[in-house]
């Protein structure tokens, strides 16, 4: 391995102005070898820190086989078949592993994620709301929003429909990548930079947004909010909801560990241990009164759901006669309090 954090060759979408709108990253390298972060750095003179520049065709074949040599062999037929298109081709050189500085950056750290390169919170995101810009994604690529009423009058003279599915900054992953082994049943619901482990199902009022995802295998019937991730065999039922460091979590890191399960229409404020219940229409913040139950079913003492945040083997629910909300483990809650004020 080298010192280098990134390497992508991307192909993607220019304004008039020839400023970035997105880029599509088909083979992205993380912590390329040695020999193949010197061949991109001799061949297109890319000096020290993080850098993306423009590629010209003239480079490609050169740089194809270089990367050849070095190994690279399936980057290097991404290179032969940028030969053949008139799109805007760049490469982004990561030194380390910084907050994304460009639209193209921050495009390539979005499909580490996706392409299972690194996981929610293991690269550096910061500021990249700043870095993105609002987009028109529609049947004919990403257009600038100044540019639309221009192109939309254009398709009309031409007798075509322009379909603007959406304006947002984060276009759906599905039109980047399609990992092995999942289930996605409104692909419009998951944002590229999700992180979906083999074996998860996204059903069709599930989301996923960037930088956050599942461990996988799971069902997921609800929403993951940014920054959050749900361990293996872990379900959340339909409308359910977590709480994201980007919606009211502050700096609480909310996730959900294996073998979980969030009832329907529930949702969390708090990170959840390895097999954890929250009974369907309960959401648990931090600030939650909790009342403690023993195996008999008797109170022990109310602490804040934050206090409980990932705890293994507890039960939440709401008491049906008086709507206090009440947490059962599997041991015994006075082992679980002792545990509590040990810390």
């Amino acid at each position: 391995m080298s010192d280098t954090y990134s390497i992508g060759f991307g192909v993607g979408t220019c304004n008039r102005k020839g400023e970035w709108l997105e880029v599509f990253y088909p083979r992205p390298m993380l912590q390329p070898d040695a020999a193949v972060a010197t061949a991109v750095r001799e061949t297109l003179g890319i000096e020290d820190g993080n850098q993306s520049m423009a590629l010209d065709p003239a480079q490609l074949q050169p740089l194809a086989e270089r990367m050849e040599a070095a190994g690279a062999g399936a980057q290097a037929e991404v290179l032969r078949q940028f030969t053949n298109t008139q799109r805007p081709l760049v490469v982004v050189f990561l030194q380390s592993d910084a907050a994304p500085e460009s639209v193209p950056e921050a495009y390539l750290k979005l499909h580490l994620l996706s392409h299972r390169l690194v996981k929610p919170h293991e690269t550096k995101l910061d500021g990249i709301f700043g870095k993105l810009v609002n987009v028109a994604w529609t049947n004919q690529g990403a257009i600038d929003l100044e540019e639309l009423p221009q192109r939309q009058l254009e398709a009309r003279l031409k007798g075509e429909l322009l379909d603007v599915d959406c304006v947002d900054k984060f276009p759906k992953m599905t039109n980047y990548v399609v990992p092995a082994g999942v289930r996605i049943a409104h692909t419009a619901r998951v944002r590229l930079g999700a992180y979906l482990g083999e074996g998860t199902t996204i059903m069709h009022e599930g989301f996923v947004n960037f930088n956050a995802g599942t461990e996988g295998p799971g069902m997921i019937e609800g929403r993951i909010s940014a920054g959050v991730f749900v361990g293996a065999g872990s379900d959340l039922g339909g409308g359910c909801s977590t709480m994201g460091t980007l919606s009211g979590g502050g700096n609480i890191v909310i996730s959900v560990g294996e073998n979980c399960l969030l009832g329907a229409n529930a949702g969390i404020g708090i990170p959840l241990g390895d097999r954890c219940t929250v009974e369907a229409g309960l959401y648990i913040t931090a600030g939650t009164k909790v009342a403690l139950l023993d195996e008999t079913g008797k109170l022990v003492e109310h602490v804040k759901a934050r206090d409980l945040a990932g705890k293994p083997d507890l039960l939440f629910r709401r008491n049906s006669t008086n709507g206090a909300v009440e947490c059962l483990t599997n041991k015994s809650a006075v082992e679980l309090n002792e545990a509590l004020h040990s810390n």
